[in-house]
């Protein structure tokens, strides 16, 4: 007996609820299909938003094979077969949760993306810029699924219901929409099973799901929301709010090498040498994640979280760069004085004079970074006024 989710699966793109900024009747997606082609697809984005369906959905519009495969026993030898000459409209490969392909596996797509063997459309919750390799991602297009809205979620549920033959509550209908976070999937599911026995009850969905879906990325909160609240919260040295976008992030199933690549941003851009350590314990936090995964990098996480809310803050180092390159683009270039070039015969080697010894670097004295006394900066400061004291 096939689920719920099965048997409402539309078919058709009129059938097709939401995700209008992909396939809507404006898109080039559309367009696309209009002229019988499709490009190379990343989708990507919460789960049972219609990445499947929709993928099944332009192979039937266009006439095409469609062929499934799952990321987790990918196997080349197989796709290699189907890719034999054997029909003059090319197939649609589907790959689900393509970001657990390695990279010599990606590395293996590229020639039949490049020579236009297949339409190859890929499926993942995870951000495909960051899960895949530069090379694929040149080679398609990236779409993001957002969650379903809470009015596309109330017109599959109105299918569902007419298909069973029953009427639930308000109070029911509400709880099944908002309990399933944009997942329809989900949704049909629960009432699925929930339908088992009559009548449905808030108590029976209630113990079959007892708290909500997680949130996941969505329309109002994705996880760009997350991660600049998480970002914020360090730079303003807020250790309980910094540990709470983390939690979020973390039950949101993002990437631990995502979040570790925005602290070590955040270790340079807002520490600097106020705490030159912060920069080296969020590489290694980098570093470790990536070899360790969840559940156990959440504490690496969150020691590397706590360590920079609680650092003294400057922005020098992120100021001064950008100062300097707004100089270099906007003015002449300066011209290299000549006893800094190569081989200068008139250049003075500092080690030879005890360190430091006075003489032009610029044609121009110019000053971009700041003498400040945040943290080890000053320290820093005071290191670079003992180099250049007269008395050493």
């Amino acid at each position: 007996m096939k689920h719920l989710s099965s048997l409402l699966r539309p078919k058709t793109l009129q059938d097709f609820i939401g995700q209008s900024h992909i396939i809507g009747e404006n898109s080039p997606l559309f367009q696309a299909l209009q002229h019988n082609t499709l490009p190379h697809c990343m989708f990507y984005g919460a789960p049972g938003s219609g990445k499947t369906t929709l993928s099944r959905i332009l192979a039937s519009s266009l006439g095409c094979s469609f062929y499934e495969f799952n990321a987790t026993h990918f196997k080349l030898d197989q796709l290699r077969q189907i890719l034999q000459p054997h029909s003059l409209l090319k197939p649609i490969i589907f790959i689900d949760e393509i970001h657990r392909l390695n990279k010599g596996q990606q590395e293996a797509l590229l020639p039949i993306m490049e020579e236009n063997q297949a339409y190859l459309i890929g499926s993942s919750t995870l951000n495909p810029f960051y899960a895949l390799t530069n090379a694929i991602r040149s080679r398609a297009f990236l779409f993001e699924f957002l969650p379903l809205t809470p009015q596309d979620m109330q017109s599959i549920l109105n299918k569902a219901l007419a298909l069973l033959g029953i009427s639930i509550e308000e109070e029911i209908k509400n709880f099944l929409i908002q309990s399933s976070n944009g997942d329809a999937r989900a949704m049909l599911n629960l009432l699925d099973l929930a339908s088992l026995s009559q009548p449905i009850t808030l108590d029976s969905l209630q113990m079959l799901r007892p708290h909500c879906l997680n949130e996941g990325t969505s329309e109002d909160d994705t996880h760009y929301n997350l991660a600049s609240a998480l970002i914020k919260s360090i730079r303003g040295s807020d250790v309980d709010a910094s540990i709470y976008y983390l939690a979020r992030l973390i039950e949101a199933q993002e990437s631990a090498e995502f979040i570790a690549r925005r602290l070590v941003i955040s270790a340079s851009e807002d520490i600097g040498n106020a705490n030159p350590n912060a920069l080296n314990l969020a590489t290694s936090t980098l570093t470790a994640v990536s070899k360790i995964g969840y559940p156990e990098a959440r504490i690496i996480l969150a020691q590397c979280v706590i360590y920079l809310a609680s650092s003294p803050k400057s922005n020098t180092a992120y100021q001064a760069i950008n100062q300097a390159l707004e100089f270099v683009r906007s003015r002449s270039k300066q011209s290299i004085p000549s006893n800094i070039l190569p081989h200068s015969k008139d250049y003075l080697y500092p080690h030879d004079f005890g360190g430091w010894v006075e003489q032009s670097y610029l044609p121009t004295p110019l000053q971009f970074v700041p003498k400040t006394s945040k943290g080890f900066e000053k320290t820093l400061n005071e290191w670079l006024e003992k180099i250049k004291s007269p008395n050493q």
